[in-house]
């Protein structure tokens, strides 16, 4: 099994692509509540690489037409019909981020509701399509 590394506060960390990077980071701090932790810029006006926090959790972005091995291996939501693999769980006062987000006129794919399992959350889009899960389940807390 491997070491944790020491010092760290989070050790899953989702990397998304996004063909305007800049306006998702703006979208992704203004409506979804991120801190921008480094944000460092492509020689041709592209977000090379991006980390924003949300409490102790932490995702990578940057613009998908950088170039570079792992760029390639990135897809967007809509060249696949809005599909996705994975979809980040943020754990979060979900009544509060609700309003923002459909303030800001995200796509809502799952209403807001309470979970038999506990918690209460909702399912959207970003502005390119990503899907994130908000909600106050927190699976830390649980047995």
């Amino acid at each position: 099994m491997p070491a944790t590394p020491k010092n760290t506060t989070c050790t899953i960390i989702p990397c998304l692509g996004y063909r305007d990077a800049k306006a998702a980071l703006d979208f992704l701090c203004n409506v979804f509540g991120f801190q921008k932790k480094a944000v460092y810029e492509g020689p041709d006006g592209t977000i090379a690489h991006a980390e924003l926090s949300f409490g102790n959790g932490m995702i990578m972005m940057g613009s998908s037409s950088h170039e570079g091995p792992f760029a390639k291996l990135l897809i967007h939501p809509d060249e696949i019909g809005g599909k996705q693999t994975q979809a980040p769980y943020i754990i979060e006062d979900a009544d509060v981020l609700y309003a923002s987000v459909k303030a800001a006129g995200a796509e809502i794919l799952i209403d807001i509701k309470s979970e038999d399992y506990g918690g209460r959350g909702f399912t959207c889009r970003d502005l390119e399509g990503h899907v994130w899960n908000f909600g106050t389940y927190d699976p830390w807390a649980t047995n």
